[in-house]
């Protein structure tokens, strides 16, 4: 069960609350650091922590709820045991907007409209709307044509890709790029919401590929904190901010490596425009759609935004 081979997790303190309080805790981390070692059942680290089942199976259930270890129940001798696995080797805290304030004088942003897209191709089910109404009709892929798109606040599809035209403003810069950023909020796309629904979504930088990211799933057990109030209850409501990264020693989501993809693949200097594509392949082994979100949906109030940044 258990897959986390350099798999590393960035903490944001202003967003991932829950993931610093089940780190708030002596125990809990000494439980992350046993199971580190190998995978343990609540008596195994019980013995181990010399405490009572009754502490160690609710801190458990603390750090599960805040997504840093996964459980799963299996016969034991008597009954049913609950085994812990490790999710992630490395865990860092980093704290964004101070370092955002630092990099600010090296740094040009765009952000762009999630309706803007230049080309798409698409499967239903499919849609878009903003954030006051349906735009065109559902599950017909031609409406992704609607002039109305460029107020989409919410873009969905099963397969496919949408892709996106910026301004390539390194080519008017005298110092080196040793970073290009794309940040989005995503999530997979099922009939209703469904948060263990995988899919594989990948991005595409200038037709190169950059990697793929496996959504967990599609979120809908509470309303996004900007998602409006008519939107339905029983749709996707918020996704997970997503931050594509692409240096000069390779490309990460979320710190972690997913492709030996370099700035200089991309070939920028031959190119006036940076396109983004952003879809779930055919051929993916997770094909589970995918949900993109702009201003006014969702849990940032944000659209497709893209930074350079330089040395």
């Amino acid at each position: 069960m258990n897959n986390r081979e350099n798999r590393a997790i960035i903490i944001d303190p202003s967003e991932d609350f829950d993931k610093i309080k089940g780190l708030a805790s002596k125990i809990r981390l000494k439980i992350l650091e046993i199971i580190d070692q190998g995978a343990k059942n609540i008596n195994e680290l019980s013995a181990a922590l010399e405490m009572p089942q009754s502490t160690i199976a609710t801190n458990v259930m603390i750090l599960e709820e805040a997504g840093l270890i996964k459980t799963e129940q299996i016969k034991g001798k008597k009954g049913t045991q609950k085994i812990c696995h490790p999710i992630y080797s490395e865990i860092v805290i980093e704290f964004a907007n101070l370092k955002r304030e630092v990099e600010q004088d090296n740094v040009i942003e765009v952000e762009m409209p999630i309706g803007l897209y230049n080309r798409y191709e698409v499967s239903a089910p499919c849609g878009l709307c903003s954030t006051e109404s349906i735009i065109g009709y559902l599950d017909v892929p031609n409406h992704f044509l609607n002039p109305e798109r460029v107020k989409a606040g919410l873009i969905w599809f099963e397969k496919g890709y949408v892709e996106y035209k910026f301004p390539n403003n390194s080519l008017y810069k005298d110092t080196s790029l040793k970073t290009l950023e794309l940040v989005t909020e995503l999530s997979s796309e099922v009939p209703g919401t469904n948060k263990e629904w995988l899919s594989d979504i990948s991005l595409w930088l200038n037709d190169v590929k950059v990697g793929t990211w496996t959504s967990p799933g599609d979120y809908g057990d509470k309303r996004g904190k900007l998602t409006p109030s008519w939107w339905k209850l029983e749709g996707s409501q918020y996704g997970l901010l997503k931050s594509w990264r692409v240096t000069n020693n390779g490309s990460f989501v979320d710190g972690l490596k997913i492709s030996d993809v370099k700035i200089a693949d991309l070939d920028l200097s031959a190119h006036h425009s940076i396109t983004v594509k952003i879809g779930v392949e055919d051929d993916a082994k997770h094909v589970g759609g995918i949900n993109i979100f702009g201003r006014g949906f969702g849990n940032y109030n944000q659209d497709i935004v893209l930074r350079l940044y330089f040395s």
